[in-house]
C-alpha cells in the first residue's frame, strides 16, 4: 500500500490481497492520512489489488464514512472485473464510489 498527498486529495494505491488480516493495518494507516489531512477526496486505487473478500467491503464502507465526516468524497479506481463484481454484490455500486 502506498498513500500520496494531492493538492485535490489523498490516493491510496493499495495493493496484494485485501483480507481479515490486511485489512486492519491497511484502515489504520488510511484513517490516519485521513485525520491527518481530511482530504475533498478520497481516491482508493485497486489497480494492484489481486484478491478481495468481505473485508475489502468494511474497508471501503468505513473509509467512506470516514472523509464523510469531514465533507469529503471517497471514489474507487482501478477495479479489475472480479472486484467490481464483489462490490456491486454488495450494493455499493449504488453509492456511484465506482470511476472508470
Amino acid at each position: 500500500m502506498h498513500i500520496e498527498q494531492s493538492p485535490d486529495g489523498i490516493t491510496v494505491r493499495l495493493t496484494g490481497e485485501i483480507d481479515h488480516h490486511t485489512a486492519r493495518f491497511m484502515r489504520e494507516q488510511i484513517d490516519a492520512a485521513i485525520d491527518r489531512s481530511r482530504p475533498d477526496t478520497l481516491y482508493l486505487d485497486f489497480s494492484g489489488v489481486n484478491f478481495m473478500d468481505s473485508s475489502g467491503i468494511g474497508l471501503i464502507m468505513g473509509r467512506y464514512r470516514a472523509v464523510h465526516l469531514y465533507g469529503g468524497a471517497l471514489e474507487l479506481v482501478g477495479l479489475s472485473p472480479q472486484i467490481e463484481k464483489i462490490i456491486q454484490l454488495a450494493g455499493l455500486d449504488k453509492l456511484n464510489l465506482i470511476q472508470k
